[in-house]
């Protein structure tokens, strides 16, 4: 018998470390040449990691959380010594997979979700007991409390699948008693570890605050007419038409309006300290998913219709909520729009999603009297609460530009002629 040290390879695009997600092995485990041993992180991707030769794990690199540098080991087997020879060459530099590549509004990762094709079903005799599935899964799972033990996978080598979760949780909460007849432990405290993709939220989001003045600017809007109009073309629309939402609306009026204010549509390079001006709008759509935020990218919005806008937004935010978006439709926004939805409160301060130097926020839309014509009437009312980048967009410019987008929404006819 032999050691054999398995590096952590380089990743890509320059990386010099990566975070341990995830070890689907631990020290004393047999496996298989190809067998998952584990997840790494980095701020591009969520890359699982196999084993290069057969052996027993005698060693390995650290905790999940923990970073380690591309070329230090990561892993120690105890190998044959004909097999390791065999195997010198390649095993440092052996290729891996990039399950998934994800950008986020205030992240640029997300666990792997797709399985591993052209594995037998079954795992090969002495491989590693663990169950497989993804990091997001097991995060759901300790969030919930589920044994993943008892999940059947479906998956390859019995894998556990997103939809094997969800079925197995759905029947668990059908099944949970609706009462134990005991008061609550108190003062239970739970550990979470910081790490992945929340890890990366916080960073950025630190980073966000601390680099970027936001000047925030809220304004409340009228869209009566506007909830008018958009009703009666749903009504027009058959059973099993896609309905249009006001985002969409919301999306046009905005392409609409940043042809007058090229500042706002805008990345600022500050490795050049450049402003770089878009002509192009690419709308990011901050979506909430179980893997955390996402900001899909409709791109060229200006040369859109509405119909256009209302499929792609639902296209690319579907796609993100999925785990089936590729990286180039979850990257290069210009501007971005985030929504609560209907508990989008009264204001919000959305986060820059850097390096954009403006976001927009929806808030939802209630019905309230308000004085019209000395009169007081019931309207549709809606807040925005936008943020800027003051560094490079003056308090007056982004003033001019949301009271400008409040005129198109409140004169819904104006967002369809030309500019």
């Amino acid at each position: 018998m032999s050691e054999y040290t398995f590096k952590l390879p380089d990743l890509g695009e320059g990386l010099v470390e990566a975070e341990i997600a995830e070890w689907m092995v631990k020290v004393g485990d047999e496996v298989q040449e190809e067998d998952t041993i584990c997840a790494m992180l980095t701020d591009k991707a969520a890359v699982e990691l196999t084993a290069p030769v057969n052996g027993k794990v005698i060693s390995i690199a650290g905790a999940e959380g923990d970073m380690v540098a591309v070329g230090s080991a990561l892993i120690v087997f105890a190998t044959d010594a004909g097999q390791e020879a065999a195997t010198m060459q390649a095993a440092d530099t052996k290729p891996v997979a990039a399950k998934s590549e994800i950008a986020t509004a205030e992240t640029t990762i997300t666990p792997a979700l797709s399985d591993n094709a052209g594995r037998p079903e079954q795992a090969a005799p002495g491989a590693s007991s663990k169950v497989l599935t993804s990091p997001s899964i097991r995060n759901q799972a300790r969030e919930l409390g589920i044994d993943l033990r008892q999940v059947a996978g479906s998956g390859p080598r019995g894998r556990i699948l997103k939809s094997d979760f969800a079925a197995f949780a759905a029947n668990s909460r059908n099944e949970e008693p609706s009462s134990t007849g005991r008061a609550p432990a108190q003062n239970e405290i739970t550990e979470i570890k910081v790490i992945g993709l929340r890890r990366i939220i916080a960073q950025r989001m630190s980073q966000a605050n601390q680099e970027i003045p936001h000047f925030a600017y809220v304004e409340e809007v009228d869209i009566t007419a506007l909830e008018s109009l958009r009703a009666h073309l749903n009504s027009k629309k058959s059973p099993t038409d896609q309905k249009l939402t006001p985002l969409a609306f919301i999306g046009l009026a905005l392409a609409a309006v940043l042809k007058d204010f090229p500042q706002c549509n805008a990345h600022y390079d500050k490795e050049r300290n450049m402003i770089l001006r878009h002509q192009g709008v690419h709308l990011g759509i901050a979506t909430q998913t179980s893997d955390g935020l996402k900001v899909p990218v409709v791109r060229n919005s200006e040369v859109r219709t509405l119909e256009d806008l209302a499929a792609e937004i639902r296209s690319v935010t579907t796609a993100a909520r999925d785990n089936t978006a590729p990286r180039d439709l979850l990257t290069g926004s210009t501007i971005t729009i985030t929504s609560l939805g209907k508990i989008g409160g009264i204001v919000t301060t959305p986060v820059i999603n850097q390096p954009e130097v403006a976001i927009i926020g929806v808030n939802k839309a209630i019905d309230r009297p308000v004085v019209v014509g000395g009169q007081i009437v019931i309207r549709r009312m809606m807040n925005l609460s936008s943020s800027f980048d003051h560094r490079f967009v003056d308090g007056y410019d982004a003033a001019e530009m949301i009271q400008a987008l409040k005129d198109k929404l409140e004169q819904p006819a104006t967002i369809f002629m030309p500019g």
